[in-house]
């Protein structure tokens, strides 16, 4: 009776140990981003680790392709898929490329939202936005004209790829407002892949077939700072600008060379902070995302669904050379 009690007891302290060493397993959120070396995203993922250690319990997996493209994130949303992830968190390079990948991934289990970029419905529960597209499309209008001598002239848009999401969305924002901005006149759009090279060449080839263009505009970080060092090597700062998108680290000298007056950004450690969030309560269960609900976010507050299954988290926020000092330091 007594060996027989012994192993009873042995074999719940095993169960024990077991039900302990199951739950002290790490929440995996795998936070995949457009393309590795972007110093938005690298931003972002140091939200992501701070949320993560905040939490307790949660490894963030930072991945994504080395260039933007979505077949680049579909293999990387198979490999988090093959890790046994809880949760993807995407700005996706495609809205509708990557969605059967994020089928499959749901079909596991597996958490999935969108941030920055989004994905159509079908491939996530929500798209956390940055700020309100509507917001970052006045925005960027008003940028330009705050370039502008008496806030008029031409301007063209120097965008990322001719798929993605978020600069597609402000896009049209800028394009619906523009009847608000009287004296902006967009001449041209044309797309840098959020790859440093190409968009370089295509800000100097726009300045050169359209002479009359005062103003670029790109609402994206990569994009803004081609555009700006274009603007400098071309010696053109005080009658070219340059606005719209950028990280303030790097944007620095473009402020300090006159290339550029302002330029906004919301913080990208709170987007990915945000992001990181939102997917460990969706795997606890104590958040479903669902239109019309919140989402405790931390630091962040609540965030709310809306009825499309959208979130905004923020404003917009302008940088220039009363702060730039500041928070160039911070991203």
């Amino acid at each position: 009776m007594k060996l027989a009690k012994t192993l009873a007891v042995g074999v719940a302290f095993a169960v024990a140990l077991m039900a302990g060493a199951a739950s002290a397993k790490d929440i995996k959120i795998g936070l995949v981003v457009k393309s590795l070396g972007n110093g938005f995203f690298e931003a972002a993922n140091k939200g992501a680790q701070e949320a993560a250690k905040e939490l307790g319990g949660v490894e963030v997996i930072y991945t994504g392709p080395t260039s933007t493209t979505a077949e680049g994130q579909i293999e990387v949303i198979n490999s988090l898929i093959a890790q046994g992830v809880d949760a993807i968190a995407i700005s996706a390079n495609d809205p509708d490329a990557v969605i059967p990948a994020l089928k499959k991934a749901k079909q596991r289990g597996i958490k999935v939202i969108s941030w920055d970029s989004g994905v159509n419905k079908d491939g996530r529960i929500l798209q956390l936005n940055p700020s309100s597209n509507e917001l970052i499309g006045k925005m960027c209008l008003t940028l330009v004209k705050d370039h502008l001598e008496g806030g008029k002239g031409d301007f063209a848009i120097l965008s990322a790829t001719t798929t993605s999401t978020n600069q597609n969305i402000w896009i049209d924002q800028m394009k619906k407002q523009l009847k608000d901005f009287a004296g902006l006149n967009l001449v041209t759009t044309v797309y840098g892949d959020d790859l440093s090279d190409k968009s370089y060449r295509e800000a100097e080839g726009l300045l050169k077939s359209n002479p009359n263009v005062k103003v670029i505009v790109a609402p994206t970080t990569v994009g803004v700072l081609a555009a700006s060092k274009v603007v400098e090597d071309k010696g053109l700062v005080g009658k070219v600008y340059v606005t719209g998108l950028g990280l303030p680290s790097e944007m620095a000298g473009a402020i300090k060379s006159g290339a550029t007056k302002e330029f906004a950004i919301w913080n990208p450690i709170d987007l990915g902070y945000s992001a990181t969030q939102i997917a460990y309560h969706l795997v606890k269960g104590d958040a479903t995302g669902k239109p019309g609900t919140e989402i405790e976010a931390g630091r962040m507050g609540k965030i709310k669904v809306d009825e499309k299954g959208e979130a905004a988290m923020a404003d917009p926020f302008i940088y220039n050379a009363s702060n730039i000092d500041q928070f160039s330091k911070v991203f």
